[in-house]
């Protein structure tokens, strides 16, 4: 690992930075939405997920979320009861729960999703294709974890223009 110099603590900094704006303005649609509708955060990562792996068990999601049982406990079921996921037993063991956006969370992730859409386009259009994997290897590197690891990667996502 390279020496920390004064120059690269201040580019360390600034990065820093940029990625607390940048967390700020990429969650500030879906959050004026969701506020709309009693819903926080917690909700749309659940939405979001539930949707990007249609049948993922409660297990699977926990695993990704890193929340408590409980509090994931508390989101499915506003979310169930608000009519945006539906629950069915698993094909193997009636007691694994698998989770599926209905109709109206297919909308709301779609509501959720086009503002944060059009941010990363916004980003991307003046970026080259290696540029473009650059920013998705940084983030990547960014997590304790290879996120994408055993979960289903649309292409888009694999090129580095997924969301």
């Amino acid at each position: 690992m390279p020496e920390q110099t004064p120059e690269t603590e201040v580019a360390d900094l600034t990065v820093v930075e940029l990625l607390f704006f940048a967390y700020r303005d990429f969650t500030a649609d879906p959050d004026a939405i969701l506020g709309e509708i009693g819903f926080g955060r917690a909700h749309h990562r659940v939405i979001h997920f539930v949707g990007s792996r249609p049948g993922m068990s409660v297990a699977d999601l926990l695993d990704i979320l890193r929340i408590t049982k409980q509090s994931l406990a508390r989101v499915l079921k506003q979310l169930i009861d608000g009519g945006y996921i539906r629950q069915t037993a698993g094909p193997e063991d009636r007691r694994q729960r698998r989770l599926f956006l209905t109709r109206e969370g297919e909308r709301l992730r779609g509501e959720l999703l086009s503002p944060q859409l059009r941010r990363i386009d916004r980003a991307f259009a003046a970026m080259r294709e290696d540029e473009r994997r650059a920013v998705g290897q940084f983030l990547t590197r960014m997590c304790d974890h290879d996120p994408r690891a055993g979960a289903q990667v649309s292409p888009q996502a694999e090129k580095g223009n997924g969301a």
